[in-house]
């Protein structure tokens, strides 16, 4: 029964912690499919988390906190666009530069406007989201085996864990059942002839970056309006990144993408439950190394198991229109 509980809060705390995995990797399927490559997660999500957090503590409302995490992730995307896209500049470059001025710019305005190391205020009540319990969680809480499942994975989660997975199917829908998602995919892989047949290869490329700046700000906002309360310097820690490695060990498909998440949000919720107790025949691990956990295994997996991934034809390459 030990072991059942366990692998419950293990199994719970995956789900928390691959929310943020999710809304990006999604986001970066979205500009990668339309041949943007962009390297920029890390960035945008903590520039979000850190505009969420200032305004839902100056204002008290999360709904204006989440509004403005969305806004200056739109706004660095569409700097991303304008470097990569409209300029024609390095993709790479762009990107490593945001997550760059970000970083610092997060650290340095936190500590002019709350002087608390660089920290937003603690957010409690309507200035940061609540879970959530589904129907006839009470009843159901007590009953073996189910009530567990029901009470502790189904139900007791933020609203933007459920809208994370449900972002999935929909961007599936969106990429391979829509005229947009045709001409989204099509521009990633052969610009050209998108061109000829007469749409604008600019114009869809901005369209899947506003996609990606919508869904970084949701991961963004959930790390500091949901997951903690309140905005913390370097909150991100290399999330962005992760969901970038998760994206390419999925090979670009939004339901892969989903698996992978979780695979890594549960190496993460395993390293953190493993910290401090000792391992059989091993004995006590270093904390140091149960830290690192996550971030090795994500290397031997993209290393040792992910085979041959494709990506699109015209990923990461400026499109330059023939006269």
């Amino acid at each position: 029964m030990d072991f059942y509980v366990s692998l419950i809060a293990i199994l719970e705390s995956t789900i928390r912690l691959s929310v943020p995995l999710l809304f990006a990797a999604l986001a970066g399927l979205f500009t990668e499919r339309a041949g943007v490559f962009d390297i920029g997660l890390e960035g945008k999500m903590l520039g979000s988390a850190f505009a969420a957090g200032a305004v839902a503590a100056v204002t008290g409302s999360v709904w204006l906190g989440l509004a403005a995490g969305i806004l200056v992730s739109v706004a660095l995307s569409l700097v991303h666009g304008y470097a990569s896209i409209t300029q024609r500049g390095s993709q790479i470059v762009s990107g490593v530069a945001i997550n760059f001025v970000v970083a610092g710019a997060t650290v340095i305005l936190g500590e002019a406007w709350f002087r608390q190391g660089g920290r937003t205020p603690a957010l409690s009540g309507g200035a940061r989201f609540q879970t959530i319990d589904l129907p006839f969680v009470e009843a159901l809480r007590d009953v073996p085996v189910i009530g567990p499942i029901y009470a502790q994975l189904l139900s007791g989660h933020f609203l933007l864990t459920y809208l994370a997975f449900a972002m999935v199917p929909l961007s599936w829908w969106v990429l391979y059942r829509t005229r947009f998602g045709l001409r989204l995919r099509a521009v990633g892989e052969n610009p050209g002839a998108v061109d000829t047949a007469g749409i604008s290869v600019v114009w869809m490329r901005y369209r899947a970056v506003i996609c990606c700046g919508i869904l970084t700000g949701f991961a963004g906002a959930y790390l500091s309006l949901a997951m903690t309360a309140g905005f913390v310097k370097g909150m991100t820690a290399g999330k962005g990144y992760i969901a970038l490695a998760a994206l390419i060990f999925a090979k670009w498909r939004p339901v892969n993408v989903m698996f992978a998440c979780l695979l890594f949000g549960f190496l993460d919720a395993l390293s953190i439950r493993l910290q401090g107790n000792p391992l059989p025949l091993i004995g006590q691990v270093p904390v140091q190394f149960m830290q690192a956990l996550p971030y090795l295994l994500t290397v031997i997996l993209l290393a040792g198991f992910i085979g041959k991934a494709i990506p699109p034809k015209a990923g990461g390459v400026p499109y330059v229109k023939e006269r």
